[in-house]
Order: structure tokens, then sequence, then C-alpha cells
């Protein structure tokens, strides 16, 4: 199919339904019709199971908790690098924010303000600092980590469109990041200075969750909503669980300038996976 015509289709369908009726389906416990699914979605998306705590497709319940299954311990060792790669996924792209702008695809950016939900303040804060658009398909482990160290300070939800945010569509569909639903993660780093992780929503992505919050996303509203966190000592180690995508998707970190040089071997489209080196500190 020409890629213009599946961006048409992106325009067309109702994907806000579409994405309820696909977390209504995957958090349902169906028995032999659930492990039919996952069977099916193991095979067509070659999910490599030999990695998971629990390789027996069978004994999930539902096929969110298949999707969100945990690795076994030691898989994914974590690099003694200042920054590391916070999920299994594939390089977007990644590189320095041009004033407050970011790179989406070839010809096409967005604004830090737009995408943190408006908030200029807080965008002001990484101006001419540094992005990584990190995009996790479907076969892809879909948990996420931690890039470095990090207390949290902030949260925001911001409603949004349901387009997919795969390679297709982040070529074809202007501001998509900044379109979709995210939820606005805000980090304190005494080495590293305030970062952001911005986990965007996508079509068929029936929640986003953070472990100190659980599901941000459960009553889909048409306004932000924000939480803050700074009479709380919520610190979160460089490699830690910080939250995982029912369904795939992406996440957007950015930081300020002078906090992060990436690493030599990434390019856009390179995969990577969680816990290798993303960089060091750029002082």
């Amino acid at each position: 199919m020409p890629d213009r015509l599946k961006i048409l289709l992106q325009h067309m369908l109702p994907k806000q339904r579409l994405t309820t009726l696909a977390g209504r389906i995957a958090g349902a416990e169906g028995g032999a019709w659930t492990t039919r699914l996952i069977h099916w979605f193991v095979r067509t998306y070659a999910v490599d199971m030999s990695e998971a705590a629990n390789s027996d497709v069978a004994s999930y319940k539902s096929f969110n908790d298949f999707f969100t299954r945990p690795l076994k311990v030691g898989s994914r060792p974590i690099a003694t690098a200042d920054f590391v790669c916070p999920v299994d996924g594939a390089i977007s792209q990644f590189g320095t924010i041009d004033d407050d702008q970011i790179v989406q695809a070839k010809g096409h950016r967005f604004t830090t303000t737009d995408l943190v939900g408006g908030d200029a303040a807080l965008a002001g804060q990484l101006r001419h600092g540094a992005f990584a658009n990190l995009y996790l398909s479907p076969k892809d482990y879909h948990r996420l980590h931690m890039p470095c160290d990090g207390t949290l300070t902030r949260m925001i939800h911001v409603p949004g469109k349901f387009f997919s945010v795969n390679p297709t569509t982040a070529r074809g569909v202007p501001n998509l990041f900044a379109r979709n639903e995210r939820v606005v993660c805000v980090f304190a780093s005494p080495e590293h200075g305030p970062f952001v992780m911005v986990l965007v929503g996508a079509t068929i992505v029936g929640s986003i969750a953070t472990v100190w919050h659980g599901v941000v996303n459960r009553k889909r509203t048409r306004t932000p909503s924000e939480w803050t966190y700074t009479d709380q000592d919520i610190v979160l180690k460089k490699g830690a669980e910080m939250g995982r995508f029912l369904l795939g998707s992406t996440v957007v970190m950015l930081f300020q300038q002078g906090a992060i040089t990436f690493n030599e071997d990434w390019a856009p489209e390179r995969p990577v996976r969680l816990g290798e080196r993303m960089g060091d500190s750029a002082a």
C-alpha cells in the first residue's frame, strides 16, 4: 500500500473508538480465546519469548499481561555510561534541539513547548538541549526504564489524537508527537539537570502507566491533568523501570543544553536495546 494511502487512512479511521475497543480486548481475561490471540501475535510479529521471564504463552491471563511481560533477570545488562537507552526499539531521530525545534522526520519538526503541553517555562529549560525519539514496535519489550538517575517532580497528561507512530506515519503526519495523547514526566538530576520523558500514545495503545501512579489515562478527558511530586521523594535509579505501554508507541527524551553527548554509533533507524550506552555527560 502506498504511504500516501496509509496516511489518508490514518486520518479517516475512528482512532479513538478503535483504541477504546483494543483496550477492552487487551484487558479481557478470555481463557482459550486470549491464548489464541497471543499465539497469533507472537507468530505475526516474531516475538522472541525466550527472553521473557515467563515464556509460557498459555499462562498469561490477558493480552496486557503478555504485552507488558518482564524479561529474564540479567537479559539487559545496564552499561556503565552516564546515560543508557531506556527501551528496546529503534531510533526515530535524535540530536540537538534547534532553539525549541525537534526533528520528527525529514521535512517535519515540532516544538518542545507543544510537546510538553504548552508549558513554555518547562520548554525554556530545554532550549538548545538534546532530544531522542525512540520507537517501540509491536514485537518489542514494552516496559520503559530510566536513562539516568532522576527525582520525579511533575507529571502531565496531555489529551490528544491517536495516530499511529510508526515510521511511515512519522514521515507523513506533521506535528505527530505533539498531537497525540501523551504523558510528560519531568525529572531533576543533580548531575545532569532537568530532563523529560514523554510517553506518546498511539492508535490502539490502550493505556500508559507509570510505576508511581499506575494507569494515567484510565478516564480520557479533553483537558490536561497535572500532578506535582515536590513534596515526595520519588527517586528512580538508572535502568529502573519507570512505566509501560499497553500496546506499542514512542518515548521522546529531552535534556538541557550540555547534558549529553550521544553514542557515536547511534543513527536514525538503528535498533537499540534497553541498557546499552546512549551517551555520556557533555561536561
